[in-house]
């Protein structure tokens, strides 16, 4: 389960109805179409990320859409690393490229993209700042290697300490309205605002002038634009099982739901109750 599985139910991201939810999954391959790609057979494992119908026992998909899944990783590792591990791939290497020693600061950092996020801007040489709600949350970022920790509620002054008062180089932020004035507050100079997500609703529409203090870089990317081909799909998704082979990734279940309990997930995500990778078990 991932946050757009949300935000297509609210109609955030509309999808005409009716659909089956669900913006990834995994499974084995029951019949393919006759111009299937060579390197799937029937009776193979697995994943997709941004076609929906995960919350079903069975889907229908464009083939070219399928990411075969090594024997050395298994369903729920698959789960946690396909969008979620994707998405913190190209935020870390596209949307801004982490060298060593960049500030950079990760929103809800014990979440599913927070927490792989976290560990791999550290494996990358990046100074990681992470903001969560809660003194637990907070410990979870801290375990997945962040170099300090912090509530929501004045992060800058804690970025500027860290930046001997120059700023971040990147904020990475998911959560949206509630902490994009205080993000791009706390970049530096020529920093980068990417805002990846928007958990706490819509940032409001903004001059671009906004930007000029600064002449602050800001990007609102999306995983389909990076994933753009199966070429691309099967080299990142291959870029992120090797990052977990190496414990550059580390996958964080926090919490298993029956499919007749989808709608609590929902509610206990929404309800920022809810820590790393989410996992909707159909069967």
């Amino acid at each position: 389960m991932n946050f757009i599985d949300v935000y297509h139910r609210i109609g955030r991201y509309p999808k005409p109805l009716p659909f089956v939810p669900g913006a990834e999954g995994v499974g084995v391959i029951s019949e393919l179409c006759p111009d299937a790609p060579s390197d799937l057979r029937i009776g193979d494992r697995v994943g997709w990320v941004m076609s929906t119908g995960g919350y079903g026992e069975a889907v229908a998909l464009t083939a070219n859409t399928l990411i075969p899944l090594p024997d050395d990783i298994s369903d729920e590792d698959a789960l946690a690393l396909l969008l979620q591990g994707m998405t913190t791939h190209y935020l870390a290497h596209d949307s801004y490229t982490i060298t060593p020693g960049d500030v950079a600061v990760v929103h809800s950092a014990a979440g599913g993209v927070g927490l792989l996020l976290t560990r791999y801007v550290k494996s990358l040489g990046g100074v990681v700042v992470a903001t969560a709600s809660t003194p637990e949350k907070r410990a979870l970022a801290l375990a997945a290697g962040a170099d300090i920790a912090v509530p929501y509620e004045g992060f800058r002054d804690q970025v500027m300490e860290v930046s001997q008062g120059a700023g971040a180089h990147v904020v990475y932020d998911g959560v949206g309205k509630d902490t994009f004035d205080e993000s791009i507050a706390s970049l530096r100079r020529r920093g980068t605002m990417v805002l990846y997500g928007a958990a706490s609703g819509p940032v409001p529409a903004f001059e671009p002038t906004k930007l000029a203090v600064g002449s602050i870089f800001f990007t609102r990317p999306s995983l389909g634009d990076f994933v753009a081909n199966r070429l691309e799909l099967i080299w990142r998704a291959n870029e992120v099982f090797a990052a977990f082979r190496r414990g550059d990734m580390q996958v964080a279940i926090g919490g298993r739901y029956p499919l007749a309990s989808a709608s609590q997930a929902h509610i206990d995500l929404e309800g920022r109750k809810t820590t790393g990778k989410l996992v909707i078990q159909v069967r």
